[in-house]
């Protein structure tokens, strides 16, 4: 069989503890817009779904009162309970229709995905399982005396495509279940697979379903991506842990100079502190680079440029472009790469929307980016700060566009629609790494979420955009495959550099990536259907802001 002719890879992905509506927004966006097949894998924060002839009665007690949300969602069967020590699996498909006609077969697809669930539970060990007519779902002994339902399924076929999808019981708090009507039938047991004796983690389980999901919808062929299932203190960088910015990282002519340090290190190691020729940026001073400065110092104004030690400061300054930090220079987070202050921040000024915008009007910039440091300290995260801060710039330079990069404010949709109603001309949200890093790298943040931060702000009609470090430890697979997720949720414009350590604290740089590979990864993005990629060593989240703004408008 030719390559062409077979089915596309199912996309596998394990994606950890996920809130409920982080997930929702996801999968929405793989449903309308991917071409290619999904399975989103992962545990959900205490929630009561109801579908949408669900009866809100077979709730029985007041979820606030046991730490549960209840979500209304568009999907069949009444309530049913997630949370922790529970797989649920989003299979995103393109169902075949009846017949090989154009409307999809709703109960062949049940069936399939109920079959999935039995065939790997019987090779997990528990091969008493099966259907009851009547009653979607996967049961323990369903012609027995005593049926117990230990999967529940719910979906959503629309356009030849399927959404929602089914939750295993491993090992969750099963008093969850005694608050709802499970699914609306009275008469019915829920057990879980510990409660059958079967002693598994989510892990196993997960494994298990991803090879019959795959084996059944896609001949077998996947392509799988874990967020890591485990992160231990060690895995950290120091200065996550608490330690500090330490000293500035080590050069190769301090170690020419230190005969005893370079002795203690390995040749591997005294060539990654050896900045390739690529990689060298020379100072150039000149009348732009001080009039921004000087703008900066007078309206009491902080640049990221200067904060995070960008390399392209004199290239962009020189430009007459710059990127303005609002909410302060603390940070209330502690990334393994940021060289961003973690001290208490301080209350943010009311005054700041306003001198940005004046410092915009005074170095005469036709596009302006903000971005900000993450403020969970604040109710809001800083929403409204950022808003009023497009709304100042806007008001004070009418022509001027305007791109803001903000933090996941904890993917409070409230929140995130503050900033969405400002109406940005483009959105920026940085994932940073690939899914596997995720958690050393940016231990308060999540890879759902953020994919979820630019779904919904692609759902409210604006141009998306994030940023990829290279040089943590990465394979060219997964930056291949978070590539694809990125394309497959809409987003616009990606740019793609190489990680510099900033201090020894911070997490080390495992490898150089090449500008040759950096092209290579450029003309894969595109290929995918990312409108606008900046990818090369020196690129960062900001560079060239105005160019792949301008080229996703004009596509």
């Amino acid at each position: 069989m030719v390559e062409d002719a077979l089915p596309l890879p199912l996309q596998v992905r394990w994606l950890g503890k996920v809130r409920y509506q982080d997930a929702l927004a996801v999968q929405k966006s793989l449903f309308e817009a991917s071409p290619e097949n999904y399975l989103l894998l992962l545990e959900h924060s205490h929630v009561f779904t109801l579908g949408v002839n669900g009866d809100e009665s077979n709730i029985l007690v007041d979820p606030s009162k046991i730490g549960a949300e209840v979500v209304r969602i568009k999907r069949g069967g009444d309530v049913t309970y997630h949370g922790p020590g529970q797989l649920v699996g989003y299979p995103i498909l393109t169902v075949p229709g009846k017949r090989g006609g154009g409307m999809a077969d709703t109960s062949a697809y049940i069936n399939s995905v109920e079959q999935v669930i039995i065939d790997a539970l019987e090779e997990l060990g528990l091969p008493n399982c099966g259907r009851i007519s009547k009653y979607p779902g996967v049961w323990v002994d369903p012609n027995g005396h005593s049926p117990r339902k230990v999967a529940a399924i719910g979906v959503r076929l629309s356009r030849g495509r399927s959404m929602h999808g089914f939750a295993i019981n491993v090992k969750p708090d099963m008093s969850y279940f005694d608050a709802i009507v499970p699914c609306g039938i009275k008469e019915m047991e829920v057990t879980s697979l510990n409660q059958e004796g079967l002693d598994l983690d989510l892990r196993e389980v997960t494994d298990v379903i991803s090879e019959f999901a795959a084996a059944r919808w896609s001949e077998g062929r996947l392509d799988r991506a874990d967020v890591a299932w485990k992160i231990r203190s060690q895995d950290l960088s120091p200065f996550t842990r608490g330690e500090g910015p330490g000293s500035r990282k080590l050069n190769v002519s301090s170690v020419n100079e230190n005969a005893e340090t370079a002795q203690s290190l390995t040749a591997t190691q005294v060539q990654l502190k050896r900045k390739p020729e690529w990689m060298k940026v020379k100072a150039k001073f000149g009348p732009e680079y001080r009039k921004i400065k000087q703008t900066m110092r007078t309206n009491e104004l902080v640049t990221v440029c200067e904060e995070a030690g960008c390399p392209n400061i004199y290239e962009c300054w020189k430009d007459g472009t710059a990127t303005f930090m609002v909410l302060g220079d603390r940070c209330t987070r502690a990334c393994g790469f940021c060289l961003i202050n973690t001290q208490k921040p301080f209350p943010s000024d009311p005054n700041e929307p306003q001198r940005v915008a004046d410092a915009v009007s005074a170095m005469g910039l036709d596009y302006a980016v903000v971005t900000m440091v993450a403020r969970d300290d604040l109710r809001d995260g800083g929403a409204q700060h950022i808003a009023d801060t497009v709304s100042a710039i806007r008001k004070t330079n009418p022509s001027t566009k305007i791109e803001i990069l903000i933090s996941d404010l904890k993917g409070d949709p409230d929140d995130l629609s503050k900033i969405f109603a400002s109406s940005p001309d483009v959105l920026n949200h940085n994932v940073e790494t690939v899914p596997s890093l995720q958690r050393r790298v940016r231990p308060s943040a999540s890879y759902a979420r953020s994919l979820a931060v630019l779904c919904h702000a692609k759902q409210h009609g604006l141009t998306t955009k994030t940023s990829i470090m290279l040089g943590l430890g990465e394979t060219e697979n997964e930056v291949r495959v978070l590539l694809k997720d990125l394309s497959r949720v809409g987003v616009d414009i990606v740019t793609i550099g190489q990680y510099l350590s900033p201090t020894s604290n911070h997490l080390p740089i495992e490898r150089w990536w090449t500008p040759q590979e950096f092209e290579e990864l450029k003309i894969y993005g595109e290929s995918l259907g990312i409108t606008h990629i900046e990818s090369s060593p020196l690129t960062r989240s900001s560079y060239h802001a105005k160019q792949s703004q301008i080229s996703a408008s004009e596509s």
